[in-house]
């Protein structure tokens, strides 16, 4: 029999058949069943599944190995950890103190971390949980110095240093959205401080405990047993291996848990959170930059939709070897949770996979279906791929890079077809004048139109816009320049690059044991072999290099100073 999670609410929406009044009919565990066949094998890690709806836990499995050297199953009962899902608690017990009147999420996050450094403009506590804030991120940062998660042991007090030495931010305050887990181990050293207890007792106290989560804690210590663990794990070189989350830190993530617990939390976000209702409406409110354009991310949480009329309330999570998507959808009370302990699960297809079966593309009133399928076939017309002549494909083929930034993007030839690859990995729609579009949303535009494009704006689904330029291939067996050679040491990071030529190879070593290639991009601009980042050296006027510039995705711009 399902058991109960949570306080049971009316069900206000008339769903399809296949929910019945108690559990799943055997033909849907069936097809849930063939969606996760991949996992179901005791030679791989897998997958917990979840579905709840209006309070009751409609369907637990495990497919998949918990711990393959010890040959234990997945289970319902698994615990695993979820990735960047945690946010949304961190989110939480901010937005509980702001209600207990402790704080507010608009105050100066210096009123309570003095560490961070003026940056000119003030950092609130919702520009770090909306991920506005500017400030770059830890991982980018560690992994610049060849300390990145999986090489060492890091502590909250380790991030706190490093963002006290942060002498820029990656955008002005508010100005853009990216990504970064620094804001968020940063909030959970605030509601530390606020709270006077610390972050890990606190949400046991007010949130895990209440509501029953019995199973859920934080990783603050890696080291600790955790009874029914999952191990997590990646398939390396044509085997699976394990791959831990060996760190302190949390907050940004280090939440372990169970699919049961997940669900029992979205039931209490969608029936009212632990009697207060406007926590969830503070958690649902979405981020705003200071250009007035509203996100998509909230507060550790992202507001879309699944399908016309379906909003879907959701957040995905990747750490080491354990992948997470859990999703509500409010209006009709219902919550998918995946848990996976394999690196190469894609648990956000796997849940949309089992919505499908349980939430046909429906919207709030059931005779709009015929509405909302004309729209949907109309739309999939529209943003089927289309043949582009070969003179126009050579028109855009090619390389390119947001210059403020280092982004690449790269569009290819393949077949009748061009595609993106970058953003996204979709084929382009021809619209004319030298406008295209993708099914994931983007929209480009080359310019000049009708000729060989030098320039191309990429506007995403939710209105970012990025201006890059066309890159030229370096020219083959083009000396490098020997004046870039030397030592370079970073005031932000208070870590050194050695760079020196190798058989006519430009060779960088950011620690002793990571010596990379460095790859000719554009004059003075390379890239870091075996990574995604890039090294821009800089010239004085009179040509001379003093400096270097390093761009890795969330952390942009880190200056290195060249040693005499």
């Amino acid at each position: 029999m399902p058991r109960s999670f949570g306080r049971s609410a009316i069900f206000t929406l008339v769903l399809p058949l296949v929910l019945q009044a108690q559990g799943l009919p055997d033909a849907t565990v069936q097809r849930i069943n063939q969606i996760f066949h991949p996992f179901d094998t005791i030679t791989s890690p897998g997958c917990v599944v979840g579905v709840g709806r209006d309070g009751r836990e409609l369907f637990a499995k495990g497919y998949g190995m918990a711990n393959l050297e010890y040959g234990v199953p997945l289970t319902a009962q698994s615990i695993s950890e979820s990735g960047s899902v945690a946010k949304q608690f961190t989110a939480a017990a901010l937005a509980l103190l702001q209600l207990d009147g402790k704080l507010s999420l608009d105050d100066d996050v210096r009123r309570y971390l003095p560490e961070v450094p003026d940056f000119g403009a003030p950092i609130t506590i919702r520009h770090l949980l909306t991920h506005t804030s500017g400030l770059r991120d830890q991982w980018a940062l560690l992994g610049i110095m060849g300390r990145g998660p999986g090489g060492e042991v890091h502590t909250t007090n380790q991030i706190l240093d490093l963002v006290s030495r942060q002498r820029e931010l990656n955008f002005p305050v508010g100005s853009e959205y990216l990504y970064s887990n620094t804001g968020y181990t940063l909030a959970a050293v605030i509601v530390s401080r606020v709270s006077g207890m610390p972050f890990a007792r606190f949400t046991d106290e007010r949130l895990f405990r209440p509501l029953g989560m019995t199973h859920t804690q934080w990783r603050d210590d890696y080291r600790r047993v955790v009874p029914g663990r999952a191990t997590g794990y990646d398939f390396v070189r044509g085997a699976w291996m394990q791959d831990m989350p060996f760190t302190m830190i949390h907050g940004n993530g280090g939440l372990l848990t169970t699919v049961a617990d997940l669900l029992r939390w979205n039931d209490a976000l969608t029936t009212g959170l632990l009697g207060k209702p406007d926590l969830t409406a503070l958690l649902e409110t979405r981020g705003r930059l200071g250009s007035g354009r509203t996100l998509s991310y909230a507060l550790g949480l992202r507001v879309g939709s699944y399908g016309p009329g379906v909003r879907e309330i959701s957040h995905g999570g990747s750490t080491a070897g354990y992948r997470t998507f859990v999703a509500r959808y409010p209006e009709a009370k219902m919550s998918i949770a995946v848990l996976c302990n394999a690196a190469t699960a894609n648990p956000t297809s796997l849940a949309h996979g089992v919505m499908a079966l349980l939430l046909p593309v429906i919207t709030a009133a059931q005779q709009h279906s015929t509405t909302a399928a004309q729209h949907n076939s109309t739309t999939a017309t529209r943003l089927l791929p289309t043949p582009i002549a070969v003179d126009q494909r050579a028109l855009i083929v090619g390389q390119y890079r947001d210059p403020r930034t280092d982004d690449l993007l790269t569009v290819t030839a393949v077949g009748d077809f061009a595609r993106l690859v970058g953003p996204s990995a979709d084929s382009l729609r021809a619209e004319g004048d030298g406008k295209f579009s993708t099914s994931s949303g983007y929209h480009l535009t080359f310019t000049p139109a009708g000729q060989r494009a030098s320039h191309l704006q990429v506007e995403s689904a939710d209105g970012d816009v990025r201006e890059m330029d066309r890159m030229t291939t370096p020219i083959a067996g083009t000396p490098v320049p020997e004046d870039l050679v030397g030592t370079f040491l970073s005031p932000e990071l208070d870590s050194r690059i050695v760079v020196r030529l190798d058989k006519g190879r430009l060779m960088a070593r950011l620690s002793p044991d990571d010596d990379a290639t460095l790859l000719p991009l554009y004059t003075d601009g390379f890239r870091v072999s075996g990574s995604g980042a890039t090294i821009r050296f800089s010239r004085d006027a009179a040509g001379r290099v003093t400096g270097a510039r390093i761009f890795a995705g969330r952390a942009r711009n880190v200056r290195f100073d060249k040693l005499p």
